[in-house]
């Protein structure tokens, strides 16, 4: 029988075989460090991509902070813009209040009674005079209590004064300034029309 050696097929082969191992090996080594390095570039992009975001969601709410600070300040002052029209308009309002007051005085006082000084603290205001006799102060005390412009009329003091032509008295009261109710003016002015 003839002798074959088949060694050296077998060892070809198996050379072979390993070369086709260390290349499909690379091949996967490569495949998978590509597919690597694509991923975590993928992953990168994407944090990237977040961050930008974020950044930009940064921004726009420093924006959006700047701009509430600017519309807290409108508000400010809007707020006291108000505030001074409400002055205004009580200045306004109360213009006529003071003309009113003087004309009531007038009309307060009864014949015989002379004021030498008039002040006004708030709403309380102060008046002394001079009248021939008591009868005239409790007259201008009625008076007052009777104004719709006035209340509350208190009396502080009385002093008699003796001179050429008889007896007169200084005085010195207080009363209360009081503004007719709204809604009294608004119901005489229905029954007018």
């Amino acid at each position: 029988m003839a002798k074959i050696n088949l060694r050296p097929w077998r060892e070809e082969l198996r050379q072979e075989r390993q070369q086709q191992f260390m290349v499909v090996l690379v091949g996967v080594l490569v495949l998978s460090f590509s597919v690597l390095f694509f991923w975590h570039q993928y992953l990168t992009g994407l944090i990237d991509d977040q961050t930008s975001r974020n950044q930009f969601i940064l921004q726009e709410t420093d924006k959006l902070k700047e701009q509430i600070a600017e519309i807290d300040k409108l508000k400010q002052e809007r707020k006291r813009l108000i505030d001074r029209m409400k002055v205004i308009q009580e200045l306004q309002g109360n213009r006529p209040v003071i003309v009113k007051v003087f004309d009531e005085l007038v009309r307060t006082v009864p014949d015989g009674i002379f004021y030498q000084s008039i002040s006004m603290q708030g709403m309380q205001l102060s008046v002394a005079g001079v009248a021939d006799s008591n009868n005239r102060i409790s007259s201008l005390m009625r008076n007052f209590d009777n104004s719709e412009w006035f209340k509350e009329p208190n009396l502080t003091s009385v002093k008699a004064l003796k001179g050429e032509a008889g007896t007169s008295s200084r005085f010195n009261l207080s009363v209360l300034q009081t503004t007719p109710n709204a809604e009294e003016e608004v119901k005489g002015r229905r029954k007018k029309l």
